[in-house]
């Protein structure tokens, strides 16, 4: 094994206890995972896209540290505007003071607001919709129809968007992910600007629906896909909460109850960073024990749940992963 860089060092020395114990026990496990042939699946809520995740992420694809990501329409997407409009994203460090007018103004500027960061709606949605519309309506026109994630692959491996690069093409997760024709499953993605673009085309008769793969067909993916590829164990390292997670993680009771699939193993790892407070009636503040009894994690499942905040512990563990 390699020796470990400075970060990972430091977090071995300095992180010894409470949420930063979990951290680094987390991290080990998920190493422990790799070593013993294991694949993983990252699953990527909130806007981490937003968040810059990929300056450490794309390294993670390419060392072959993940092996498919079950990720929000936004993450998806947001890596991409990122890559072709950064320059033009405003960061507004003092946005708890911001008045409704303050945001009343972002709007009419053009600027959404994530937090502190703002995304330029005309150089980065409609930047993307130029080209991904014509991807749509050739597919269709073809009698071809894709996943959400395949049409972005082919969106960055056409090579339309270089001339609009504004950051490192090594730091887009997404680009790293389309060279690798990595598996992501993108639920919900209906709800993501370019779903709600591509659903503007539908209502207007220019596409149809079905050009689109939907959620369905996005389970029956992931479930052929974990068929395949369990011999070693897939662990589950979640990012946030919502449907990024709950979505992939159902797949498993889905084959041994529903498909009566006995022989299907559980999650063999799992680890969720989250700031949700544990509470009753919540997925994203539910413990791990509780996915026990709903048939996702065995009994011996190594369970990590790290409360705290994911662009700060994320990109950490990653480090530690990547030896840093």
């Amino acid at each position: 094994m390699k020796t470990k860089g400075a970060i990972s060092q430091f977090l071995s020395t300095y992180y010894l206890h409470f949420n930063a114990a979990s951290l680094v026990d987390a991290a080990k496990g998920y190493e422990d995972q790799l070593a013993k042939g294991s694949k993983m699946l990252v699953s990527l809520a909130g806007a981490m896209s937003t968040a810059e995740l990929g300056k450490i992420f794309a390294e993670i694809i390419r060392q072959d540290k993940v092996h498919i990501i079950s990720c929000t329409g936004a993450n998806l997407e947001e890596d991409i505007m990122n890559l072709v409009a950064h320059s033009h994203y405003e960061r507004v460090p003092n946005y708890r003071d911001l008045t409704p007018q303050d945001e009343w103004d972002l709007l009419e500027r053009g600027l959404n607001r994530v937090t502190d960061t703002c995304i330029p709606e005309e150089e980065a949605f409609r930047r993307i919709q130029e080209h991904i519309v014509k991807i749509w309506k050739d597919a269709e026109a073809a009698g071809e129809r894709y996943f959400p994630h395949e049409f972005m692959y082919k969106l960055l491996l056409s090579g339309v968007l270089e001339k609009h690069y504004e950051i490192d093409i090594k730091d887009s997760w997404m680009y790293a992910a389309a060279k690798a024709n990595l598996p992501i499953i993108v639920p919900g993605w209906e709800d993501s600007t370019m779903g709600n673009i591509f659903a503007s085309y539908v209502m207007k008769g220019e596409l149809k629906a079905s050009t689109m793969k939907s959620g369905i067909e996005y389970m029956t993916y992931l479930a052929d896909w974990y068929t395949d590829n369990s011999t070693n164990g897939i662990g589950f390292f979640q990012i946030g909460g919502g449907i990024a997670g709950d979505f992939p993680i159902c797949v498993v009771p889905m084959l041994y109850q529903d498909m009566e699939r006995t022989d299907t193993p559980f999650w063999s790892y799992f680890c969720q960073i989250s700031d949700s407070t544990t509470s009753y009636g919540s997925y994203s503040g539910a413990v791990p024990n509780e996915k026990i009894t709903w048939g996702k994690l065995d009994m011996n499942t190594p369970k990590f749940i790290i409360e705290s905040d994911a662009t700060i512990v994320a990109p950490l563990i990653f480090a530690y992963l990547l030896d840093m």
